[in-house]
């Protein structure tokens, strides 16, 4: 299976060495968590509440990406314990919404396990990184493209936004 696909669900065709987080377990699982709380969170009358847990889930494979795309380890670190701390809130919603007996006892067993499986996925890589930076085995700049293993970054062919003045009349 072609590793830019998850679970036979294929993202995107377009790769590029900023969309690698795709490859990654934990933001795969993190999106399978989103979509399993987004289906919970139909029973949730209540906007800011259902909002909030919502925002909290998807959050985690957000900051994941962010915190991939923006390259330098101290910020990817910082947007990994973002994601963390989403973990955690949206952990505390589902909770907070089982408690209230919005969610059942085995949605929320469910929203559990897979819960614990993307914190300690992240965690994971969390210490892996950490390593890396005690160790200094880390390059901020993106490789050159002859050392590359991965896929080129392409350059867009679309026109520019705001065409000059002078095209203008």
């Amino acid at each position: 299976m072609d590793e830019w696909m998850e679970g036979g669900m294929e993202y995107t065709k377009r790769r590029n060495l900023n969309r690698g987080y795709l490859k990654l377990d934990v933001w795969q699982r993190g999106m399978d968590l989103f979509a399993f709380a987004f289906r919970l969170a139909t029973a949730v009358a209540d906007f800011k509440l259902k909002s909030q847990f919502l925002d909290a889930a998807q959050s985690v494979s957000a900051n994941i990406a962010e915190g991939y795309g923006r390259r330098s380890l101290a910020e990817y670190l910082q947007f990994l314990y973002t994601a963390k701390g989403s973990l955690a809130e949206a952990f505390t919603r589902a909770a907070g919404l089982w408690r209230v007996q919005l969610i059942t006892p085995a949605d929320f067993e469910e929203f559990d396990a897979l819960h614990y499986e993307v914190e300690n996925k992240l965690l994971h890589l969390i210490k892996s990184l950490e390593a890396k930076r005690a160790a200094g085995d880390w390059q901020d700049s993106l490789p050159p493209i002859h050392s590359s293993t991965n896929p080129p970054i392409h350059q867009s062919t679309d026109p520019p936004i705001h065409p000059a003045a002078e095209d203008h009349p």
